[in-house]
Parts: C-alpha cells; structure tokens; sequence
C-alpha cells in the first residue's frame, strides 16, 4: 500500500513537473503601446529622440516598416486585444447602433487575456485601458488603469485591480509613465516571486506622449533648444536617416500647408496665447517669440518620448533580472500615428507658466506632428499614412533568429492576436452559447519573423471620423471625410500619396470602392447583432429650481 502510494505521489509530481515545464516553454509576451507616437519619433526609425531602450530592442530583433493601426486610441486598443477591426465589434462608430468610445463589446469579442488564461498564462494590465468594462473583468489578474488623461502629474481618476485610487498629490512626485512602469515591475517582481512556474502576458500601455505636453524639468532640459531649426529643415534631417535605414518609403511627402487639427477649438487657440499656431507654416515666415514657443513644445514632447524608453527599460532590467528576457516576445507599436490636435481640457492653461508643468495644456499641433509622422501625410484620426503608419518593434531572442532586420510585410493591429495565440499554444472560443464566433480578420505574422515575404490576406480595411482607406497588394483608396471622392496611391512607388491616380485609373480606384462598401456593409450588419439593450433612465427627482 505504501509502496503504491509512493508510486501515485511520484507520478503526480512527474505530472506537475512536465505542466510546469510546458508552461516555461511558452513565451512570455511583452505587449507596449505608445499613445500618440509618431511613425519616425524614436531613434531606431530615424528619429532625433533618444531612445536606447526601443533602438536596442530593435538591433536585437525586426522593425515593421509597414505596420498599421486604427487612426485613434480606443479603436486601436479594441483591435489590439480582440483581433477585430473596431468596427466589428462597436468600438468605433457604426451609424445607427451605439457604438464607437462608448460602445459596448458583444460577448463573444472576448480579449486576449481571457484566450491566455486557459493556457496557464498570469495576466497583468498597467496603463492607459480605453475599452470598454473593466481590466479585472476581462482576464487580467492585476491592473493599474490610468484613466484620467488630461493630467500626467497629478491625475484624479486612477485604479489599481478595478478599485479607486486617492487623487495624485503634486508634491509626491507622481508622473504617468514612471508611475505604469512601476506598477509593470511590480507585477513581474510578484510574478518571478511566486508564479515563475508559469507564463505572462503583461500588457504596457502609456499615455505618453498624448497631450497635455507635461514631463519633469529634467528631462526637458536635454531637448531644449534642439528644436529651434524647426520643422521644415527637421523634417529633412529625419528623411535622409529614413532613407540610410531604407524605413519610409521612396519620398518625403509635402507639409499640408492648410490642413490643421481634425477639430476646430477657437476658443482654445485664444487660450494659448499669440504664439500658438493652428497651421504648420513655413518656419521662416514665424517670428522669434512663435520659433521659441514653438521649439520649447517639441522640447517636451520628445522629453515625454525619452522618459517612456527609460521607464520601458526598467521593465527590461526586470526581465534580466528574473533571467526571462531570452523568452518573451515583446512588441512596441503606437496606437496611432501624432496628433494635430489643439485643444484645452483638465486644469486649463496659465500662459505664464513654464511649458511642460502641470499648469500648461499644450499639444504639438500639425506642425510637430508633421515631423513626428515623417515621411507620410497626415495626422491621427486621418487614414493617409501619417495618422495609421505606427513603429512596430518585435524582439524575441529564443524565437527569432534575426537580429537587426527589417520587414516590409503590411502588418495591422488585428493580426497581433493570431500571431500571439500561435506562439504561445493559445485558441480563440469558437462557439459562444452555442453559436459560432464570427471568424477574425487577422493573420498571424509568424511566418514573417523567420523571412519577410507576403501575408496571405485579400485586403486592409479603414473607416473613422469619416475618414475612409483600403488597401489590397500596393494598390491603396483613401478619402478624407464623408464627402470627399476617393483618392488612389500606389505605395510601392508612393508610399507618401503625393501622386493621386484615380483620375488615371478609375476602373483600379472602383474596384477597390466596391470592396470597401461591402465590407463596410457587412461590417455594420456584424455590430448590428446582440446590441444590448439600453439601460433604463433613472428616475428624475424633484429638485428646486436653481
């Protein structure tokens, strides 16, 4: 009996032994994501920031030069985590059904951490969230869920695993990036203590460098004055680095003299006093009081963009730390292309205080942003090349034999699911309450990290604001607005839409039109099932006129 009890206890300790072993197998996964980044900010894509951190990321690992997103944060992140287009799934507007930010999930659009979980995985959450529920509620163990996002020194509304945080006092010293990766560290600290046996999938979102420009004084102080060559002569500077790295495209587009942030705040614009500008002007015609205005602007965005790759690289120093690095896949990519945004929110603006304090709200404005999405046009929330063209870095040393390389494959958010879900063993729910889930539009990229080579896929789709895009092959349609007529590029010459064709070949320019449509269509018909029904007004209570 004691002999056979031996027996049964040694094979259930083989057992454990070889699950916990198969769980080491699998990769970790590294999920980063920059707010409001532009294409060619960080130093590895030809930017003047610096960013040790992503540059060695990727001299050890792929950059994508050819990655897409949504053209906005909150569709972004639903594609991210679903591996649905937003649209599919009501996390951007779908005309005639409660949708967009405040659009509700169906509930088999379940998110990445929830397919993990079966499969052994911890999961963990630490930044800015924008989708809807909650982290906990979704499939993450832990969570830090940075939701206010008009204040990096001193937010308000903030929780840690779904439960309200105190207010950030100023003198604690609290600022948005330190305080995501410290909570990042936390977690891998608490995981390599206690749960090494088994995978993670930690998730980093930052709210940098999205307005309000704020960042500490130190890090200030390293870009100031470097801007003050402006945005014209920059621009140039990024293209001929673009060029050496063969990152970019064939041509440096031209600044869109008249186009200006996608939303007109006049009010705002009189906020910030004379030297705002809500036009990229030539930088010779702007007096010295707008250059230095506008340099000090630039001065904080990229000291919002060097704090991040600091802070990343405290969450790496973690990784080397518990000896995980080697085995996590980690990817860094924006949620979409810089922002022309000019706006006034959260504390409003003292014009004499001190840029980047607390006390200012400041955006980088087209100008900025025309240099950040160096080489394409546009900015977020537009479907050119500048508002969804996003950096994706992808290193992985156990997984990927390359070092340094390049990859030219089109790539989008929805296809980060797949490529996770095939390295790590996981699967998507196929059925839920026994009907089957509609199939995703994603394609993993594995086959991509071994040889750059096509993806097999018919076409990439876009629709926001209005603003609208398809590509299949080289080929790509893109309009700005309801009402503008179709515009037709051929990226594999013009990566930087400078030459519309569609003049020269309608019958291209239709018969991308006509598969736009029917996606469109059936996308729409896809967010018009299981809408959930409105929750009932609450009933009005009888208060005294004020």
């Amino acid at each position: 009996m004691t002999r056979q009890l031996l027996w049964l206890t040694g094979l259930m300790l083989a057992s454990l032994t070889s699950v916990a072993a198969a769980d080491n197998a699998r990769p970790n996964i590294l999920l980063i994501v920059a707010d409001d980044m532009g294409f060619s900010d960080a130093g590895c894509y030809g930017g003047e920031i610096a960013t040790p951190n992503l540059d060695m990321l990727a001299k050890n690992g792929l950059r994508f030069t050819q990655f897409y997103n949504t053209a906005r944060c909150w569709p972004s992140r639903a594609s991210i985590l679903t591996g649905y287009y937003a649209q599919q799934v009501r996390r951007d507007t779908v005309p005639g059904i409660k949708s967009g930010s405040q659009g509700v999930r169906p509930a088999w659009a379940k998110l990445l951490p929830e397919m993990l979980k079966p499969f052994g995985y911890r999961t963990y959450h630490s930044g800015k969230w924008h989708v809807d529920g909650k982290p906990l509620e979704n499939g993450f163990d832990h969570s830090y869920s940075l939701d206010d996002h008009d204040r990096h020194f001193t937010p308000r509304k903030h929780t840690e695993d779904d439960k309200p945080l105190p207010p950030a006092d100023a003198k604690s010293g609290y600022y948005s990036s330190t305080a995501i990766a410290d909570h990042a560290v936390k977690c891998l600290k608490e995981h390599a203590e206690k749960h090494a046996d088994k995978p993670f999938f930690e998730y980093l979102a930052f709210t940098a460098p999205h307005f309000p420009l704020q960042a500490p004084p130190e890090d200030i102080a390293k870009y100031r004055k470097k801007y003050l060559d402006g945005w014209d002569a920059m621009r140039e500077d990024r293209w001929r680095r673009l060029q050496e790295l063969k990152i970019g495209g064939t041509s440096l587009s031209a600044i869109e003299r008249e186009v200006g942030p996608p939303y007109a705040f006049p009010e705002a614009i009189k906020k910030l006093g004379p030297n705002e500008l809500n036009r990229p002007l030539p930088w010779k015609d702007l007096n010295a009081e707008q250059r230095e205005f506008q340099a000090d602007k630039m001065a904080v965005h990229a000291a919002m963009v060097d704090r991040m790759d600091r802070e990343i690289g405290r969450v790496l120093d973690q990784l080397k730390a518990a000896k995980s690095l080697d085995n996590t896949l980690v990817f860094f990519m924006s949620d979409n292309g810089a922002s022309a945004e000019i706006m006034v929110r959260g504390d409003g603006h003292d014009q004499h205080a001190e840029c980047g304090t607390g006390a200012t709200f400041l955006s980088i404005g087209p100008g900025w942003s025309s240099l950040a999405n160096t080489p394409f046009r546009r900015h977020k929330t537009w479907v050119h090349e500048g508002g969804i063209s996003t950096p994706l870095i992808v290193h992985w040393p156990k997984g990927i034999a390359a070092r340094g390389e390049t990859r030219h494959t089109p790539g989008h958010l929805i296809d980060l699911v797949p490529t996770i879900l095939e390295v790590t063993g996981g699967k998507r729910p196929e059925t839920w309450e026994g009907k089957p889930v509609p199939a995703p539009p994603g394609k993993s990229l594995v086959p991509v990290f071994a040889k750059d080579g096509p993806v097999s896929r018919d076409f990439l789709w876009w629709q926001h604001e209005g603003n609208r895009a398809l590509r299949v092959g080289d080929w790509k349609i893109v309009a700005a607005g309801k009402e503008s007529p179709w515009e037709l590029y051929d990226l594999s010459s013009d990566r930087s839409e400078s030459k519309n064709l569609a003049k020269d070949k309608p019958e291209k320019a239709r018969e991308l039109a006509v598969i736009w449509t029917k996606q469109q269509e059936e996308y729409a018909a896809l967010a018009g099932k299981d809408v959930p029904p409105e929750p009932k007004p609450k009933a009005k209570q009888n208060r005294p006129e004020e």
